[in-house]
């Protein structure tokens, strides 16, 4: 059950931090942000045009990029333009390495238990033994 906030413009860090990592767990949404970010602003038609994406693809992600936080929508007459909201950029950015050292820390606790077991796996088949030995 969601509890909503009494401010509008307050965010459950929970559902923004899963938000954030919906709005770029996906390759296409990414490319669209980082062309947001290159042009320093779009519509949803110049994104379009640059994509391999209908305009109706790209106005899905846009949503979802907004909902994030990372961009924010700003008429001009008929036109949608979206700008990087650049401290979520930031935030997004930071989030994203921190899961890869986090990542990168895992791979070498795992390195190092499968080097472990190779080593008890061939100090096994050097002296003969067939059976594991006894953990106790």
């Amino acid at each position: 059950m969601s509890h909503a906030s009494p401010d509008p413009g307050h965010r459950d860090e929970r559902s923004g931090e899963d938000e954030l990592w919906e709005a770029v767990a996906d390759p296409s949404r990414r490319k669209v942000l980082d062309l947001i970010l290159a042009h320093g602003q779009a519509t949803p038609t110049t994104l379009a045009a640059e994509l391999p994406v209908t305009r109706q693809a790209v106005a899905k992600h846009l949503a979802i990029l907004t909902r994030a936080g990372l961009v924010e929508a700003h008429r001009h007459g008929r036109e949608v333009r979206y700008t990087p909201r650049a401290e979520r950029v930031d935030a997004a950015a930071r989030a994203l390495a921190s899961a890869a050292e986090a990542m990168a820390a895992a791979a070498a606790r795992w390195d190092q238990r499968l080097n472990a077991i190779k080593r008890l796996a061939e100090a096994q088949a050097r002296s003969g033994q067939t059976e594991p030995p006894a953990m106790g």
